[in-house]
């Protein structure tokens, strides 16, 4: 029987070149979120079920994977797989409480399930790349400007082009809600607002009706998520609203307060703004919510969200444990941007150096070559096969390496080392003994 080998439907795999261009994204996510601080962490990818779900909500609830450890039918021992970074880390600190130092500061890296729709560049199975600070009883908005100020600095790394981190607080969205007198649960509102630039205006404006808002309560809403302008001007406006609501006053002050530090960060007034149709689809956000798109590709969706949970940690531990945090969803955020051309993988292979041995009589020289280069801190890729010459050719050029070094014997039954490598467009080839092959080769010191 022959077995079908097509990856499942949802699920990413990558050719080695492909692999290695998105590993080299991933290593400067993490040497960025290192640099300001943050600690690794990792948690298992199954957790038990009832952890999981203590605050997922409804959608959340239909997209996790469960397991079963015993009989099917035996539901108080399922099992889920973690379906985000946020919610195991905050089982994480309740159970680890007394050995970490408060505020905590961590980085997750991690793949995460989700049993949604597969569709184009919508997965199942995907990297998160998360930071997150977990506070004690309280935790300063400072570190709700830091995390997009942390973006910022990561996303002009990246070098993708213009973005914008779009900052908005649920606060503000709620108590705005709260006074237009709508009968329905004002999580559920917000659901659908989180959906605004994702579903056709109709299907929006029919799914706020379904949940019992009037044509004026709709329109009030529409209008206040599309107020525009500067930050500035759209706290200004948010003033003049005069809406008699504490969580709402509450909400545009720490909203000026984000934006007031972020400006003290030196962030570039182009590079965030406020959106107050922002509003994040997880239920335990509470406060400042995020998400940034790439200017120049707007199609592709927000690539980096998060925001403030005040009360993610409560189904755990009795200590008030608020946390924010920011994530990018690397594994989405890849292909779109392979697809897209902006990503080319031009890295071909992680070796810097591939040493052939010309016959098997050249293997000890070979590797005495291999060794010498991998000490002065170079990837190497040593072909041991003994095939036609033609065939190794072809092997590096599918591994496409800067340099090749070819291990033979010449004419007079000498062994010669012949360095290849391309500067520009030129082919340039020179035979050298090893201490100067392994100089020539050496990475050039900066400073």
């Amino acid at each position: 029987m022959e077995i079908n080998t097509k990856v499942l439907s949802g699920f990413m795999e990558l050719l080695p070149h492909e692999q290695v261009e998105f590993d080299r994204l991933k290593t400067l996510i993490e040497s960025t979120f290192r640099s300001f601080g943050f600690s690794p962490l990792d948690t298992p990818v199954i957790e038990r079920s009832e952890v999981l779900l203590a605050n997922a909500g409804a959608e959340i609830n239909k997209q996790v994977y469960f397991a079963y450890n015993g009989p099917l039918a035996e539901k108080k021992d399922a099992l889920a797989l973690r379906f985000d970074l946020t919610v195991p880390l905050a089982r994480y600190v309740a159970e680890h409480f007394s050995a970490l130092a408060f505020p905590f500061r961590r980085m997750h890296i991690g793949k995460v399930y989700r049993g949604e729709r597969a569709q184009k560049g919508r997965f199942r199975e995907f990297y998160q790349c998360d930071i997150d600070v977990i506070g004690r009883n309280s935790l300063s908005l400072s570190y709700d400007a830091e995390l997009p100020a942390i973006i910022y600095q990561l996303f002009k790394r990246l070098n993708f082009g213009k973005f914008t981190i779009r900052i908005n607080n649920r606060k503000v969205l709620g108590g705005f809600i709260a006074e237009l007198g709508a009968t329905a649960d004002a999580s559920e509102i917000l659901r659908i607002v989180d959906k605004a630039e994702k579903i056709p205006r109709e299907k929006l404006l029919s799914e706020f009706v379904d949940l019992g808002l009037n044509d004026a309560q709709v329109a009030k809403l529409l209008e206040f998520m599309g107020i525009k302008g500067s930050p500035n001007e759209i706290l200004e406006r948010l003033g003049e609203l005069n809406i008699p609501n504490e969580i709402f006053a509450t909400g545009v002050s720490e909203l000026a307060t984000v934006v007031e530090i972020l400006e003290q960060m030196g962030i570039e007034a182009d590079y965030f703004a406020i959106d107050l149709a922002i509003a994040r689809g997880l239920d335990y956000y509470t406060g400042t919510v995020y998400e940034t798109i790439l200017d120049e590709y707007p199609g592709i969706g927000s690539v980096c969200s998060g925001g403030r949970y005040d009360n993610l940690a409560e189904n755990y531990t009795k200590e008030k444990l608020p946390g924010v945090g920011i994530s990018i969803g690397l594994t989405r955020l890849f292909w779109q941007l392979r697809e897209i051309g902006l990503i080319l993988a031009a890295n071909k292979s992680v070796a810097d150096v591939i040493v052939l041995p010309q016959s098997p009589q050249n293997m000890p020289e070979a590797l005495k070559v291999a060794a010498a280069i991998r000490q002065i801190g170079l990837n190497v890729d040593i072909l041991f096969e003994d095939i036609k010459m033609n065939k190794k050719l072809q092997y590096v050029t599918k591994k496409d390496a800067p340099y090749l070094v070819v291990a033979r014997t010449n004419d007079e039954g000498e062994s010669v080392l012949s360095l290849q490598y391309k500067d520009g467009e030129e082919l340039k080839k020179a035979i050298l003994p090893l201490e100067e092959l392994v100089a020539t080769l050496a990475p050039t010191e900066v400073g």
